[in-house]
């Protein structure tokens, strides 16, 4: 009698048991990959958030832009790629922030620094505003590595209230624990100083012995950009520049570059209200795709 009994309850556990299995594996394909089982052979990264903290997650396809497809930024390329060339053979660099017009190629030079420095160990972690706080987190997971590290945050610019401000300052110009020394920081912004401007801060302003001081308002938002050691400024493009970058991606997308092709871009900008490279690329998708009908 007592086997009968045991054979229905055995059978009800290894069921319990067999569910609980399942449950457990359904949980872990919704958790989060750990930093432990990051793919390193991997040249781009994102930093990202779940409840219990952050990781870093590879970027499967990263951009591959070229130095030589950014038009019309000679100067702003030479500056970065030196600078960028430094950092990766282990020489003094600086953090660096690229701000000026829309659609100018900020972002686009960033990621051909990396395009063109990963065979020597450089690596891109994109960190989105929102989780600057993670910024010392960030550096210890990759502080061991050998690999040269960009954080690049892209499209950055505060509001007073944000938390992510004084961890950037902090990272910028280091605290009691350092920096170190495999991470840079590459900073996009259409924001010189980071922050937006309003009027009634002049009135802060002080005359001293002739001189204009500014208040202590503005000298707090112009304290986090003059943290970046290396500033690149970016302008609008003119017609003839933007029929150039224009011609350029009409051809290296297959197609001809053409007074047909250059009317058609201009009426593109026109309609757009903008001349600028992204304009410029969104053209030639266009154009090109239609034309390999």
């Amino acid at each position: 009698m007592s086997r009968g009994r045991e054979a229905p309850v055995n059978e009800a556990w290894k069921k319990i048991a067999d569910r609980l299995d399942g449950l457990l594996k359904r949980i872990e394909r919704l958790l989060p990959a750990g930093t432990e089982a990051l793919d390193w052979k991997s040249t781009a990264y994102r930093w990202r958030k779940h409840a219990r903290g952050g990781y870093l997650e590879a970027v499967r396809h990263p951009h591959t832009i070229r130095f030589a497809d950014l038009k019309d930024i000679d100067e702003q390329k030479r500056r970065l790629r030196d600078n960028t060339a430094q950092f990766v053979s282990g020489r003094p660099a600086n953090n660096v922030l690229l701000t000026g017009a829309r659609g100018t190629g900020k972002s686009s030079l960033v990621k051909a620094a990396l395009n063109e420095f990963a065979t020597r160990g450089l690596r891109l972690i994109e960190v989105d505003k929102r989780d600057l706080v993670d910024l010392p987190d960030i550096v210890d997971i990759v502080a061991d590595r050998r690999e040269r590290f960009v954080i690049f945050c892209d499209d950055l610019s505060f509001e007073a209230s944000d938390g992510g401000y004084k961890s950037l300052k902090v990272a910028l110009d280091g605290s009691i624990a350092g920096s170190a020394e495999n991470v840079i920081i590459y900073a996009t912004s259409n924001r010189r100083h980071l922050m937006p401007e309003f009027m009634n801060e002049n009135l802060e302003a002080k005359h001293i012995d002739g001189e204009i001081h500014p208040g202590e308002t503005t000298e707090e938002k112009i304290s986090l950009s003059e943290r970046f050691g290396l500033w690149l400024s970016f302008y609008p493009f003119d017609q003839e520049q933007y029929l150039e970058i224009a011609d350029h991606w009409v051809e290296t997308l297959g197609g001809k570059a053409d007074d047909a092709s250059r009317k058609a871009s201009l009426l593109w900008a026109l309609e757009r209200g903008s001349r600028s490279g992204r304009v410029a690329w969104q053209f030639a998708r266009d154009y090109v795709g239609r034309k390999k009908k």
